[in-house]
């Protein structure tokens, strides 16, 4: 029987070889760039020195993660990053899934490739270039809102990178302009595959749109929006980098607003040189964002079992 079992896993592993050195390179990418960094987890735990390195450095416990919470820094950045993100995942579900719809109902072909390819440019844009466009709007001297809406209409032009009070409605505007296409395509093609035949039937009853939206639509999206949203709530710990460092030019002025935890890991690797304190920052990021990925996933499991990630 045992020799059985041996000549039948060689044979299933002859015929599986192939595929399975073909999943080797890919393998051993995510070994090498995802879990052996996580060894650096340490360096929260430490006091670094530079000189004796990650593993010499005098053990430290707990006391960075008592310094980062003892500063009103922990609660700003979690604030804005908690907040930023749950409008975006909102706001970015809602807009998508309007948009997607009105893209099915374009009928001809090429202008729906058209509105594809548009809708989608933003995304493909790197937040570099994204900024140097919305200064182009918002440039207090030579702006486009400032010279081209505001002061034509006897208006006082704004000082937009000096004003905070602003930035969190234009983070998520560009936010939005940015991502949008990316969803909408997501969106999309899981309605392009409802079965025609229902809207038909539909019809023939007398449903109008908007019934057919609530009735067939929605339910047919329901699964890819609970998976994105599940995917988004992972990384709502996670901001983007790009948005909250290159749009607002890292102003000084507008850190109350859009200072969040990637932000304040960069500026305490780069200004101050705490590696231990940025690091720690880093572990509660993580820590907390997986914990919201499991609570998330329990309350999904429990209202849908089959649309639950695991």
């Amino acid at each position: 029987m045992k020799t059985r079992g041996i000549r039948k896993s060689l044979r299933r592993l002859f015929r599986y070889g192939p595929i399975y050195l073909m999943l080797l390179p890919g393998f051993v990418y995510l070994i090498v760039n995802n879990y052996i960094p996580m060894a650096g987890i340490v360096i929260a735990f430490k006091r670094y020195n530079y000189q004796l390195g990650m593993w010499k450095s005098p053990w430290a416990g707990l006391s960075n993660f008592e310094f980062l919470f003892r500063t009103k820094d922990a609660w700003l950045i979690t604030r804005n990053t908690l907040l930023y993100n749950l409008a975006f995942i909102v706001i970015g579900t809602v807009l998508a899934i309007a948009v997607a719809i009105l893209l099915g109902e374009v009928r001809t072909a090429p202008a729906r490739k058209f509105y594809q390819t548009s809708i989608l440019v933003p995304y493909l844009i790197s937040m570099v270039i994204a900024s140097f466009l919305v200064n182009g709007f918002l440039n207090s001297r030579t702006g486009f809102i400032n010279k081209g809406i505001l002061e034509p209409l006897g208006m006082e032009g704004v000082s937009w990178y000096s004003s905070p009070e602003y930035w969190p409605f234009i983070l998520i505007i560009v936010n939005t302009w940015k991502n949008l296409g990316y969803n909408v395509i997501l969106y999309y093609a899981t309605l392009v595959g409802i079965d025609l035949a229902y809207y038909e039937a539909a019809v023939v009853d007398g449903a109008g749109k908007w019934k057919q939206f609530i009735h067939i639509t929605l339910p047919g999206l329901k699964s890819t929006v609970i998976v994105l949203t599940l995917l988004s709530i992972g990384r709502i710990f996670y901001s983007d980098f790009g948005l909250f460092y290159q749009i607002p030019m890292d102003s000084g002025v507008l850190l109350e607003v859009t200072n969040t935890i990637d932000l304040y890991v960069y500026h305490g690797l780069m200004e101050s040189g705490n590696m231990g304190m940025s690091s720690a920052a880093g572990v509660y990021q993580s820590c907390v964002g997986f914990l919201l990925v499991l609570l998330a996933n329990f309350v999904v499991r429990k209202l849908d079992q089959e649309s639950a990630l695991f």
